[in-house]
């Protein structure tokens, strides 16, 4: 589980920004955690799926910069280590 899941929210917003060139205002994060099912490449360690949408922003070099951010504020909240991490880019 998220350390402070506040905290988790308000970084990846930041990231999310960022890693997009998106004004912040633009900018929408939801976790839903406690999911004692999922499973992620034939296990049930911790992982994490996520969605990104965005107009205009979504390529090759803002999805890898993205996909390490969050990656790595998972594993720095004591979440989901970085290879349990999947995004999905629409």
């Amino acid at each position: 589980a998220l350390s402070d899941k506040a905290a988790f929210v308000k970084a990846c917003s930041a990231a999310i920004a960022t890693s997009l060139s998106k004004p912040e205002a633009y900018v929408a994060v939801c976790v839903t955690d406690g999911h004692e099912a999922m499973s992620f490449g034939g296990s049930t360690d911790p992982c994490a799926l996520g969605c990104v949408y965005s107009i205009g922003a979504i390529n090759q070099e803002n999805n890898g910069a993205l996909t390490k951010a969050i990656s790595e504020l998972l594993a720095a909240h004591g979440a989901v280590p970085a290879d349990r991490v999947y995004l999905n880019f629409f």
